[in-house]
């Protein structure tokens, strides 16, 4: 599996492969790709698995420090309620609504793997979402379901994290409980996306501190990823390097009685079936 990551070392930002030996940096050998955003607007990726083989790591796991995998994207949308058993969390006696509740998220609101979640001073409600996160890499408007995939780059993972009493601020937004600067993460790489069978079935999980919280299929979404694809597409034009998180399953902190939101020294880690996992910490906002 080919695993494509932004990543720090020694203050120098790098993209390149991910190994189980350390990474291989391959953006100084593509000055005209300054990021993975440009790679995947080239449809270039294989490209960079090519220039990857035979090489040697330039930098060992313990020197560097993830980013998120995407900078810079022009648009983070996100599905909320996507899974029976999340639905049926609202106790409002009502079956799936005929379409999906959609929210945006700004880029500076994640934070890359092995990183901190912030928790800010303003509330203690952090919470977690374990997601599926897919970076699209053709472009488009009014995708039909059946190209859909077509349209995917590379898939991810995502905590889309939540301040939950912000959430609750207005009467029909939730954006400002899910922006808060670096609340949430994406990563910790990319896979490229070759196969339906990398999304249509796939196990989806999140631990907290070891503990089993979230637990469930993608074959299960209320809203399946191609018919996100399309419905969002319809109304906005999708290009490279946009990001869709594609919706949590039941679990997550608020839900509890009493809820258990994140605190400092908590480990949270969400895996993807064939993904791999993302994991982060907690810290309060300095």
């Amino acid at each position: 599996m080919m695993r494509f990551a932004t990543y720090t070392a020694a203050d120098e930002t790098f993209y390149g492969v991910i190994t189980d030996a350390g990474a291989i940096a391959l953006s100084p050998d593509f000055p005209d790709w300054p990021s993975l955003r440009e790679v995947i607007e080239a449809d270039a990726l294989h490209t960079l698995a090519q220039a990857a083989q035979g090489r040697a790591v330039t930098h060992i796991l313990d020197q560097i420090t993830y980013q998120i995998p995407v900078p810079r994207p022009e648009k983070i949308i996100c599905v909320g309620v996507n899974f029976p058993d999340r639905n049926a969390e609202y106790k409002d006696g009502q079956e799936a609504p005929p379409n999906m509740s959609l929210f945006p998220r700004f880029a500076r609101s994640f934070t890359g793997s092995g990183r901190p979640l912030i928790r800010p001073p303003e509330s203690p409600q952090l919470d977690y979402e374990g997601e599926i996160a897919i970076v699209i890499g053709k472009g488009g408007r009014r995708i039909a379901e059946a190209d859909a995939y077509d349209h995917i780059a590379a898939i991810s993972l995502c905590n889309e994290g939540t301040i939950r009493d912000w959430v609750r601020h207005a009467k029909f937004n939730v954006t400002q409980g899910k922006n808060w600067d670096s609340s949430g993460a994406i990563g910790p790489w990319l896979v490229p996306f070759t196969a339906p069978a990398q999304l249509d079935d796939i196990r989806l999980t999140t631990k907290v501190n070891g503990e089993l919280r979230q637990d469930d299929r993608t074959s299960r979404m209320l809203f399946p990823i191609r018919r996100q694809i399309a419905y969002i597409s319809t109304f906005t034009t999708l290009v490279p390097g946009d990001i869709i998180v594609t919706g949590t399953p039941t679990g997550a902190g608020a839900r509890f009685d009493p809820p258990r939101f994140l605190k400092p020294g908590d480990v949270i880690e969400v895996e993807g079936e064939g993904i791999g996992i993302l994991r982060n910490t907690v810290e309060d906002e300095a």
